[in-house]
């Protein structure tokens, strides 16, 4: 039986890929950000390709960078590439988007519409940066969208993911944005239940909070909540997560070809989630360069942490002359180590595209920041899964921000696997 299902502002596809992980068929992606549609549109020929020894060389072939994007598209039906839409959802895109899909279904019904509404508009971080005029974002309002894609299709249940500070955001008139979510959710005809997950309680070596709302049509019989059981912490730490890759100083390493260690054997906990395979190699083992000034950091921060001081204070830790930022007053624990002992790290987010020094590597010998691949590995995304730009370059900072914006993989197939008793 296939359980089919449509992702809403996909991002890069760390909802679907547990959702495929778990064996449904997806309809169809939808998402405004080009490079994150192009990576959806790479991972949607890795599925197809897969299925034959032929498909998986000639995608190895694209991981070690001997062929282009282009040539790896055209080794599947166009259609395939079709599933991917790239609009942003709104009144002047919505009825489009409804065509297009109407087209990619046929006479199929969707069984699951998976996704949520970008988080900024209701991030506590967010908030506390931008001030007041967040509540005018539009963002805020890009439930009642996931809302109609619920009126057109009546999938029997949906998957809503958002920030944990959904639930204290207010808009301009002081009322909750939560309480306007569940209203409209419930008024298209949908029970929801409220889950409130911590990543590290379900195996994911990330500490991360996820608001999931699951929805049930009401018509269709439903016996309690749906349950998705702890699982209890990871049982690597993060050095065994990141044991088998390359070693590389800041600066180092390459985005094609394999990332690995020679000859190094994969982790049976590894291979048993879908994170690493024998079949493909790792990509995306590449550090951002950093200067001398920022790596004598790191180096104090990784000792202070091995001695047992788990915070590097700017404004203290680091010596009055050595003091190059400006801001000596806020967001002094800018300089961050994930702790290699530990079994799970702090949240990967969409910041460290922007610098390093809230993931300093745990091995002070690298004295570095984590690698893309590092960080995809704390989101539990297999290691086959290739982070495409908007253009037909590689590029490293795209990838960081589809990492730190994506749900845990993992998460999504938990979910995917309490759900799929239900349905079926």
């Amino acid at each position: 039986m296939k359980i089919r299902f449509l992702d809403l502002f996909a991002g890069a596809g760390g909802l679907s890929e547990g959702f495929i992980q778990a064996g449904y068929t997806p309809i169809a992606h939808v998402e405004m950000d080009k490079a994150a549609c192009n990576t959806l549109r790479t991972r949607t020929v890795y599925h197809e390709l897969n299925k034959t020894a032929e498909g998986q060389a000639i995608y190895e072939s694209y991981l070690r960078g001997e062929i282009s994007r282009g040539e790896l598209y055209s080794k599947v039906p166009s259609e395939l590439l079709d599933t991917v839409i790239e609009e942003a959802i709104g009144s002047l895109t919505i009825d489009d988007i409804f065509r297009r899909i109407d087209r990619l279904k046929g006479e199929a019904e969707i069984d699951v519409v998976i996704g949520g509404p970008p988080c900024q508009a209701y991030s506590v971080v967010g908030r506390s940066r931008v001030g007041e005029e967040i509540k005018n974002d539009e963002r805020n309002y890009l439930f009642h969208y996931y809302v109609e894609f619920l009126l057109k299709y009546k999938p029997r249940y949906f998957v809503f993911e958002n920030v944990t500070g959904l639930h204290s955001a207010k808009d301009k008139n002081g009322d909750s944005f939560f309480t306007q979510v569940l209203t409209a959710l419930n008024s298209a005809g949908y029970q929801v239940y409220k889950h409130l997950f911590r990543t590290e309680l379900y195996g994911i070596p990330q500490r991360r909070r996820r608001v999931i709302l699951i929805g049930c049509r009401d018509h269709f019989s439903i016996s309690g909540d749906i349950s998705v059981p702890e699982t209890g912490e990871c049982p690597l730490t993060i050095n065994e997560i990141f044991a088998d890759l390359q070693h590389i100083q800041a600066g180092e390493g390459e985005i094609r070809g394999d990332g690995r260690k020679p000859f190094s054997k994969r982790n049976a906990w590894m291979v048993e989630n879908f994170i690493s395979d024998d079949l493909f190699s790792v990509t995306y083992q590449q550090a951002r360069p950093t200067n001398d000034h920022d790596k004598e950091i790191y180096r104090r921060a990784v000792e202070m942490w091995n001695t047992g001081k788990l915070r590097f204070n700017y404004a203290i830790d680091q010596p009055k002359e050595k003091q190059t930022h400006k801001n000596t007053k806020s967001f002094l624990d800018r300089f961050k180590v994930i702790g290699g002992e530990e079994h799970s790290s702090h949240t990967v987010v969409a910041h460290i595209t922007k610098d390093g020094h809230y993931y300093i590597h745990p091995d002070i010998h690298q004295n570095r920041s984590i690698t893309p691949r590092e960080a995809a590995r704390l989101q539990t995304f297999p290691d086959n899964y290739f982070f495409e730009s908007a253009t037909n370059k590689d590029g490293r900072g795209s990838a960081y921000k589809q990492i730190g914006n994506a749900v845990p993989v993992m998460l999504a197939r938990l979910i995917a696997n309490a759900l799929k008793g239900k349905l079926q």
